[in-house]
């Protein structure tokens, strides 16, 4: 839905539902979100941030009838297309995905061509004036990238599908935009480090040069292109768990003059003391088919476990006083867990910024974590839980925007 005060579009990720095939997600689409949209937007059209895998994406860029079929579905129930969550490639629900949701990662051509296919599709689907952005993964797995050769091929097919948006942008009018999403034990994983990258790499003199001669644009015109094709997706709670202060971030991000393509709501745990007594409860988080990063804070130096159950097991073979964010999607509605808290003051200090500086035009609630929340955090069915998220968030913006 579009927000008043040009606060942007907000809807949620359909990530949150079964969508590994085009059969699946289309199925899902179908079934739950009109029932969304009859809750949170019954009188207006509602934006739809829409999950492809590799295999989707390919099948709806090679079809049209496909295609066709999806702009009918969204045209039936007075819905449109703004984003793509282009991040996990293969499947996603129901098996242990863990570090596998970044392959392949963008070393791999691969990455570029299914980019390029969900742009594609984005071009033709989604309406003129919503600059469709393409949520991505940022860049690879940390351990991957082992040299300078593997960032500069990262870098290369990054700008290769650059030049793609800006052919797409003279053929169709739709400037469609590619949103790299830092993340805990990421190669992009601070915003410290994520500008880093923009400027001596994406924004670079080198890669002006590079698009200029693949898009036959002046090096004006392609240090232009650049900045309006490539940004970030910032993950509220993806930052959180990094003890990043919201408002200092967003802050650095603006001064750099890196887009926020999509200003992602999420939230995650917070264990402000941990103890024996909160241990036992956090076990129900642990071992999760995803990856659950987590974050110590101890006598203000930070140590980084690639899951919950590492820092467990550093904490059991030595207790004492610390602080632990853990990457667990929770409901944004929830500051309270019981024994434990969430980040979602954070939400609210980021929406708040966005308020007065209107951060990014897209905004999206991502809590795909339904199908592995311990049962008594589930209120409801997924429609439900859905829109209690949406109504929140809407209701924040609302309200610091009066």
């Amino acid at each position: 839905m579009h927000l008043d005060n040009d606060l942007g579009h907000l809807s949620y990720s359909t990530l949150v539902h079964s969508g590994d095939t085009w059969d699946e997600m289309q199925a899902s689409l179908v079934r739950y979100v009109p029932e969304v949209k009859a809750a949170v937007s019954p009188n207006a059209p509602f934006g739809v941030s829409l999950r492809l895998s590799g295999a989707s994406a390919h099948e709806l860029a090679e079809s049209p009838s496909a295609r066709k079929e999806l702009r009918a579905t969204l045209d039936a129930n007075d819905l449109y297309l703004y984003t793509v969550n282009a991040f996990p490639h293969g499947p996603f629900k129901g098996r242990r995905v863990k570090e596998l949701v970044y392959e392949p990662d963008w070393a791999s051509t691969e990455r570029a061509e299914y980019t390029i296919a969900v742009a594609d599709v984005l071009a033709e689907v989604a309406p003129i004036g919503v600059n469709p952005s393409i949520q991505s993964a940022p860049l690879a797995f940390r351990p991957r990238v082992l040299g300078q050769e593997y960032l500069e091929r990262m870098t290369r097919n990054v700008l290769a599908v650059a030049a793609h948006l800006v052919e797409l942008r003279e053929r169709t009018g739709q400037t469609v935009t590619l949103a790299l999403e830092p993340e805990p034990y990421c190669y992009l994983e601070t915003t410290t480090e994520t500008i880093d990258y923009f400027r001596a790499h994406l924004y670079s003199d080198r890669s002006v040069e590079t698009l200029s001669r693949a898009a036959r644009l002046d090096p004006d015109e392609a240090a232009a292109a650049l900045r309006r094709h490539l940004g970030i997706v910032f993950d509220i709670g993806h930052q959180s768990v990094g003890f990043e202060r919201i408002s200092q971030s967003l802050a650095a991000l603006t001064v750099a003059e890196i887009p926020i393509l999509k200003l992602q709501e999420a939230s995650a745990l917070w264990i402000p003391d941990v103890d024996a007594g909160v241990i036992a409860d956090l076990e129900r988080f642990a071992e999760s088919i995803y990856l659950t990063q987590t974050t110590e804070r101890r006598d203000e130096s930070l140590v980084r476990y690639l899951n919950l159950e590492d820092a467990i097991a550093a904490w059991r073979r030595d207790p004492g006083p610390r602080e632990w964010r853990v990457h667990f999607h929770v409901p944004v509605f929830l500051d309270s867990l019981g024994p434990f808290r969430t980040t979602r003051d954070s939400i609210a200090e980021a929406l708040a910024h966005h308020c007065t500086r209107r951060l990014s035009t897209h905004l999206e609630i991502e809590t795909y974590t339904w199908d592995v929340l311990p049962d008594h955090l589930k209120t409801g069915d997924i429609v439900q839980y859905v829109v209690r998220e949406l109504e929140w968030v809407r209701d924040q913006v609302t309200n610091c925007a009066q």
